[in-house]
Formats: structure tokens, C-alpha cells, sequence
């Protein structure tokens, strides 16, 4: 039998450098992906915090603006009311001047009295005009000092603006870059991966041979039920447990060899055909299974295994290899898997 030939074969002893390899390569891509999410998650934060800060900027710059086109209404409405104190001062001089002209000339006491008056009264306006000219020219003044600062302020703004928006496209370059290399590495890992299975498998194929009753499918062994169990029991026979006592020995030799911070385990999966069964001590073939599986795993516990590295499962008829009605696919379909996985 294929365990037999193993067991002869195990000096060669394959499994505890291939498992190994698999699991350390397994734990590899794990890191990566999990640096991969931290890296992508304090990423994130960044950029969210750069866009609230845009954000606050580019409101900031919008009130600006705002108050800059304000401020220039303002100037405007004043340098109209300058212009306009402008022209009735200069009216007012113009006056003032005709009339002291005629003061100058032939006249009666009257006249001249009246003039005098009137240069007064024209001199008082000038007067007067001049100062609020001054206020109006103080006031433009002031008004161009302040849109001054609001422009520089403006400026310091959209400066800050172009800096934040530099960073937020260097990071989200970073991680494009980041997630990039980070593809490449998990694609090594994955091919590296795949050789190694591909190579273990082929090996495993080459120990247990071309026995019809024990196959490899993916990455479990297949054996028929008959190997182990009579129809419709969940007892071993003898037969089967002398092949049990090969396995228990193969594996409680891995169990020295592989690091303890492996946590690996042997799952034992049994299957039944879709016929059903009702019995007093199987009322279903999911029972069936699950007593199958278990009584596979207690011999191997009889046997030293390690109870901590068993697993046992029972699927009934609802995971078939083979979905066709025939007895060939239903002898298929009656099968204990084992399968060597992490915890």
C-alpha cells in the first residue's frame, strides 16, 4: 500500500522541508499584506487631513477675496467723492477769485461791502471742502494700505495652497509607488509559492504511487472508505488501523521536526455517497461521517499524535467528487481526507 511504501521511504522524508517552506512562505505574504494595510491606512490619514486643510484654505482664500472686492468698492466710491470734492473746490477758488477781482474794481460801499461777504463766505466753504477733501484722501489712503495687506495675506494663502496640494500629490505618488512594489513582492511570493506546492505535490505523488483506493486531490489525501471502515460503520478494521499506525508513526516523527511556533494541524474530513442511512446509531450520514472522522482521530491520539494537532469534521454526502448516480461515483464519493493546515 501507498502508506506502506512511506512508511519504507521515510529516510527520504520530504514533508518536514516542504512544509516548512510552505508555511514560512505563507507567514511571508501574511506580513506583507498586513504592512500593505497599515502603510495604506496611515496613508489615508494623511491625505484626509491634507484635504481638510484645502479645504479650510480654500475658504479662507474665498473671504478674502471677498473682503479684497469690497475694499475696492469702497476705494472706488471714495476717489468719486475726491474727484467730486475736487471739482467744487476748484469751482469755489474760481469764484472766490471773480469776486475779489470785482472787489478790485469801480464800485459803490454797497458792492463792495456785498463782495467782501460773499470772498467770506466762498473763503469759510473752501475752507471746509479742503478738510473733508484731506479726510476723503486719508481715507483712501488707509483703504490702500489695508488691500495691500489683504493681497499679501492672499498671496501667503495660495502659496500655503500650492504647498499642501504639492505634498497631497507626493503622497498619493508614494502610494501608488508603495502599493505597486508591494504587488511585486506578493506576486514573487505567490510564484515561489506555487513552485514549491508544485514541486511537493509531485513528490507526494511519487511515494504513494498509483494505488486506486489513495489519491491526491489539491492539497488533501483521498483515501475510499473502504480502507478503514465496512458499509455503513464507523468501526476501523483491522486492516485499516494497521494503516493508522503508520501515519500515527509519520506523524509524531513531523511533530519533532517542524518549529512549535507552527500552528499546524492534521484535519480529518469524512464523506459519505448521497444514498442515506438511518440507524439507531447513525440517524444520518452526516452522523456517519463525523463518527468516521473521529474514530480516525482517537486512534491516532491512541497512538501518540498529539491531540492538539487533530481536527476531525464530518461532511455527510453534501461535498461529492463526483455528483453522477452511479456506483463508481458513489464509491468515490465515500472517502476520509487528510489534510495537513494551519490552525
Amino acid at each position: 500500500m501507498a502508506l506502506s511504501r512511506f512508511r519504507r521511504d521515510r529516510g527520504v522524508d520530504y514533508w518536514p522541508g516542504f512544509v516548512d517552506a510552505l508555511s514560512t512562505l505563507l507567514l511571508g505574504v501574511i506580513f506583507l499584506l498586513t504592512v500593505f494595510v497599515v502603510v495604506q491606512f496611515f496613508l489615508s490619514q494623511e491625505v484626509a487631513g491634507k484635504d481638510t486643510a484645502l479645504q479650510r484654505l480654500t475658504a479662507q482664500i474665498s473671504q478674502l477675496t471677498d473682503l479684497l472686492s469690497l475694499e475696492k468698492t469702497g476705494k472706488t466710491s471714495l476717489e468719486e467723492e475726491v474727484a467730486r470734492l475736487s471739482a467744487s473746490l476748484a469751482t469755489a477758488e474760481g469764484e472766490r477769485d471773480r469776486l475779489r477781482a470785482g472787489a478790485a474794481g469801480p464800485g459803490t460801499a454797497g458792492e463792495l461791502g456785498a463782495a467782501q461777504g460773499r470772498i467770506a463766505e466762498l473763503g469759510s466753504a473752501l475752507d471746509s471742502e479742503k478738510r473733508a477733501t484731506a479726510r476723503a484722501l486719508a481715507q483712501v489712503e488707509l483703504l490702500n494700505q489695508q488691500i495691500g495687506a489683504l493681497r499679501r495675506q492672499l498671496g501667503a494663502l495660495e502659496s500655503a495652497l500650492d504647498a499642501s496640494d504639492k505634498k497631497d500629490k507626493d503622497a498619493q505618488s508614494r502610494i501608488a509607488d508603495l502599493g505597486q512594489r508591494l504587488n511585486v513582492a506578493l506576486a514573487q511570493r505567490v510564484q515561489e509559492l506555487s513552485r514549491y506546492r508544485s514541486d511537493f505535490f509531485g513528490r507526494l505523488r511519487a511515494i504513494i504511487g498509483n494505488r486506486p483506493d489513495v489519491r491526491i486531490v489539491g492539497d488533501r489525501f483521498v483515501f475510499q472508505a473502504e480502507v478503514f471502515f465496512d458499509t455503513g460503520q464507523a468501526a476501523l478494521r483491522p486492516e485499516g488501523r494497521i494503516e493508522l499506525d503508520k501515519l500515527a508513526g509519520a506523524l509524531i516523527e513531523l511533530e519533532k521536526q517542524i518549529p512549535p511556533e507552527i500552528p499546524w494541524v492534521l484535519r480529518v474530513d469524512g464523506h459519505t455517497d448521497i444514498r442515506p442511512i438511518a440507524s439507531p446509531q447513525f440517524p444520518s450520514n452526516w452522523a456517519l461521517s463525523a463518527s468516521r472522522a473521529i474514530s480516525v482521530v482517537q486512534h491516532l491520539m491512541a497512538r501518540g499524535v498529539p491531540p492538539q494537532r487533530l481536527v476531525a469534521a464530518g461532511f455527510g454526502e453534501y461535498q461529492p467528487l463526483d455528483p453522477d448516480r452511479t456506483e463508481e461515483a458513489f464509491q468515490r464519493n465515500r472517502r476520509l481526507e487528510l489534510k495537513l493546515t494551519e490552525r
